[in-house]
């Protein structure tokens, strides 16, 4: 029996109702199958092991897995590069395997969201091929952007300016030019012709009826072009959107889309439309602005842009993230910031690509577990549903010496032996080699040592996801911050349906002290919510928190005659969960350095 029916059978079906807008409960974790685990030893991951790791991405707590492309691609841009939407990678599988593989997920009650990757396919599409043989003028040579000159679009920027010098390729064939905003084997489809259209339609139908629930829509501002303009977030993109959801909601109601627009706040912002187009984007101009904040020790970068993007419609939601499968891009911050950031997190010019910084979370932090901890606290409670690319969890490097951004898309770590216990293949024949750097080695950095420590970062993870998927204040409240006069801390409430959360966090490397205004709370009695340890009850008064250095505070407020001063509130009160298991009773000391440090960063407190 293949892996891939093993886990279909592992448990039964959660019949836990989770409604139309379940995208705002979601914690999302992001993976690429062919990192994640192989189970044919052929080097590269695969949907049936996968399946054999679905348990795992379950015990995390994770709700929603995020596929990245999955589709037969000739692999120049990691899959972004589409030869046939309706086939898989026979490297990771058959259509069989991803069905089995949907089917194991929904047993867990794990959503799946995958990619619509339509502003462009491969040159080496069947559509390419056509078009490029088909006279011009004809609907099949229009399913792409053709040019006798080359000239138009001159206001469009080049994204990739690391490798290409326009966004205009000659094809001897075609004889004409053919547009992309990306590389030159990726040219970009013509959504004016009416046939392209029907053809995603098609693709849609095909994908929700093997049971996926979402869509991630790759590059979403560049689906249309016009002469004159910079071809970015026109109105005739939001027509196209308008028709993918109706779409959508016509095959099924609780399908999201989700929006990559890598844009301006307002730019941003009109991808949800009126609530008729994307139920959720990608929060990229809040990204950059947390690293900022953390580097400068100051929360007016976070306050500044969410209150800019505070007004989304109803049914919408943000998607939050740290870090993801690209470089950490800085398109849309100031030059002076961008130069700032580099300053800060990429001083080598090698941890550079475009314009963004290609490190994963843990080598941008250098390891130290406070300000992982800390920027996984933002994460987890402001506004928006959040992330997680997978390895992050137990604090996975990178390898920026790999190409293009290989270095952040490296085997999943899942112990000490050969190969991370990714495979068993021959080490020559791995996708990508396992991260070997002393600080982030696999032998240090895996899921099997950290799940023998209490107070790993894998556990330290589950348990932070835990606490914010019982309280739904994180996932659908309004947020209110606070203004104390000391701007390194951070503070914000989180309220929805009579519960309410208080977010205190000290940017600061050092200790420090602020003042809040909780008048309107007084009488209530602030309980932190891992431990239970209430707090003075509030007063008129500024109510004064102390935290130290990179740490951060979670509380729910209660009424003061549901709090016992001395043993804080009931379990079932706080609606805690229990912090994790390790699963060895004692686990086995870290290996030590000289100077008694932990080799593993992941377990390093500073």
């Amino acid at each position: 029996m293949s892996g891939c029916r093993k886990a279909k059978k592992a448990r039964a079906k959660d019949t836990h109702d989770r409604g139309p807008d379940w995208y705002k409960d979601a914690v999302i974790y992001q993976l690429h199958v062919r990192a994640f685990y192989d189970s044919n030893n052929d080097g590269v991951g695969d949907f049936c092991g996968l399946a054999e790791k679905l348990d795992y991405i379950k015990d995390l707590g994770v709700n929603a897995i995020w596929l990245l492309p999955f589709y037969e691609s000739p692999l120049r841009d990691d899959g972004y590069d589409i030869s046939d939407y309706k086939a898989i990678n026979p490297a990771y599988g058959t259509l069989d395997d991803f069905r089995d593989f949907v089917e194991a997920a929904h047993a867990r009650d794990i959503r799946i969201i995958t990619e619509l990757v339509v502003n462009h396919s491969s040159d080496q599409h069947p559509w390419f091929e056509r078009a490029r043989n088909a006279p011009p003028g004809s609907p099949e040579r229009d399913y792409y952007v053709w040019s006798e000159t080359g000239d138009e679009f001159e206001k469009a920027r080049i994204i990739f300016l690391d490798s290409e010098v326009s966004n205009w390729s000659w094809d001897p064939v075609a004889k004409a030019y053919y547009w992309h905003r990306f590389y030159a084997c990726q040219p970009d489809l013509n959504f004016d012709n009416p046939l392209v259209i029907r053809e995603i339609k098609d693709l849609l139908k095909f994908w929700l009826d093997l049971g996926v629930d979402g869509f991630r829509l790759d590059a979403v501002p560049y689906l249309v072009e016009r002469d004159g303009t910079n071809s970015e977030n026109l109105r005739e993109t939001h027509s196209v959107l308008k028709l993918i959801r109706s779409e959508v909601e016509r095959l099924r109601p609780d399908c999201v889309l989700l929006a990559e627009a890598n844009q301006p706040p307002e730019s941003t912002l009109s991808y949800f439309g009126k609530g008729d187009e994307c139920q959720m984007a990608f929060h990229f101009p809040l990204m950059p602005r947390l690293f900022i904040a953390l580097a400068q020790e100051d929360r007016e970068p976070i306050v500044d842009i969410i209150e800019q993007t505070r007004a989304l419609p109803d049914a919408c939601q943000w998607a939050l993230f740290l870090r993801n499968h690209d470089e950490l891009t800085l398109e849309m911050v100031t030059e002076e910031e961008r130069k700032y950031l580099w300053h800060v997190y990429a001083t080598h010019r090698r941890l550079r690509i475009n314009l963004g910084i290609r490190r994963r979370l843990a080598t941008l932090l250098n390891g130290d577990r406070r300000r992982i901890e800390l920027m996984n606290s933002l994460l987890f409670s402001l506004n928006g549903s959040p992330v997680i690319y997978y390895g992050d969890e137990i604090g996975m490097g990178d390898n920026p010496f790999l190409g293009d951004r290989d270095g952040v898309r490296t085997p999943m770590q899942w112990s000490a032996d050969r190969n991370a216990g990714f495979s068993c293949a021959d080490y020559v024949d791995l996708y990508l080699p396992p991260i070997e750097h002393r600080f982030f080695a696999y032998d240090i950095v895996n899921v099997d040592e950290q799940r023998k420590m209490r107070s790993s970062l894998l556990n330290w993870m589950r348990w932070i996801i835990k606490v914010r998927r019982s309280h739904p204040a994180f996932a659908r409240g309004e947020i209110t911050f606070l203004a104390p006069a000391n701007k390194k801390v951070l503070a914000y409430l989180r309220s929805y349906e009579g519960e309410t959360l208080l977010c205190v966090i000290n940017l600061s490397e050092t200790a420090q002290a602020a003042e809040l205004d909780l008048a309107e709370w007084a009488g209530c009695v602030p309980v932190e919510m891992f431990g239970g340890c209430a707090f003075p009850a509030i007063r008129e008064e500024p109510y004064t928190i102390t935290l130290p250095g990179r740490e951060f505070l979670w509380l729910k407020l209660f009424p003061a005659d549901q709090v016992d001063p001395a043993r804080g509130v009931p379990h079932e009160a706080m609606d805690r969960p229990d912090l994790p298991a390790a699963d060895k009773p004692v686990p086995p000391r870290p290996r030590e350095k000289e100077g008694g440090r932990s080799d593993n960063p992941a377990s390093n407190r500073k």
